[in-house]
């Protein structure tokens, strides 16, 4: 089943992004080596897809895991979350319509 996690960046969190991005798109790129990442992205803090300095207020990624559990477990130990970038994260269920 599909599962969206949604997260929820501190304030001023770009710092601590730049330190742990390099193990967060890591483990995105394994998740897409094994088929199961349909897509992965921050949200930008303004209308811009190179917002620099203005950095970004959370994230979105949309993959396949086996249960709920599973895909919170695997959402626990991103290093984004380990790095203190989110103030929160909700992993629910996600059913894609489009694109089919």
């Amino acid at each position: 089943m599909l599962y969206a996690i949604i997260s929820t960046d501190v304030e001023h969190s770009l710092p601590k992004r730049q330190s742990a991005r390099v193990e967060h798109l890591q483990r995105l790129s394994d998740l897409q080596a094994q088929g199961r990442l349909i897509l992965a992205g921050p949200h930008p803090i303004i209308e811009s897809n190179n917002p620099e300095s203005a950095g970004f207020s959370g994230s979105l990624v949309v993959a396949e895991f086996e249960t709920l559990e599973i895909a919170k477990a695997w959402a626990d130990v991103d290093p984004y979350v380990n790095a203190g970038v989110y103030s929160q994260v909700i992993v629910k269920p996600f059913k894609q319509v489009f694109p089919k």
